[in-house]
């Protein structure tokens, strides 16, 4: 039986079609998506943003901080970039956020002052989502689906 790191090597070799399917036959399992680690040029603007959209402040210190929203977690790590635009990391990354009601989201997120990229529409798949970006261009997709 081959090891794990020749099992993930096999893995990695195959298109993404069939590492989903020996996933399936009894492969790895994943279980979910726990949290992400994002670099930011301010730390303080960025935990104020995720504050004011209902994310909950866990660990901080000067270097990083941990946000949630119930088990999951984005950890922002401090770049000492110049905070007046985005990281170069941030740009072209998606978080997606599942929200209970879409319209009354949309209205809480202009009422913190934040300036989404449009109004609620129809979400690829069933369902509306819109997008906000936080301080370092990262792009968090509020979306609602039944």
């Amino acid at each position: 039986m081959p090891s794990m790191s020749e099992e993930m090597k096999i893995f990695t070799a195959l298109p993404s079609s069939h590492f989903r399917a020996a996933v399936r036959q009894g492969g790895m399992k994943l279980n979910s998506v726990s949290g992400l680690t994002c670099e930011v040029a301010d730390l303080d603007r960025t935990v104020a943003f995720y504050e004011s959209i209902g994310f909950r402040v866990g660990k901080r210190d000067e270097a990083q901080a941990t946000c949630y929203v119930n088990w999951f977690w984005i950890t922002f790590l401090a770049t000492g970039a110049a905070a007046d635009g985005p990281v170069a990391v941030g740009q072209g990354r998606d978080v997606h956020l599942k929200v209970d009601d879409i319209d009354e989201a949309y209205r809480e997120v202009l009422a913190a002052g934040h300036k989404p990229e449009g109004e609620p529409g129809a979400r690829r798949g069933g369902g509306k989502e819109f997008v906000v970006a936080d301080p370092d261009g990262y792009r968090l997709v509020l979306f609602y689906k039944k």
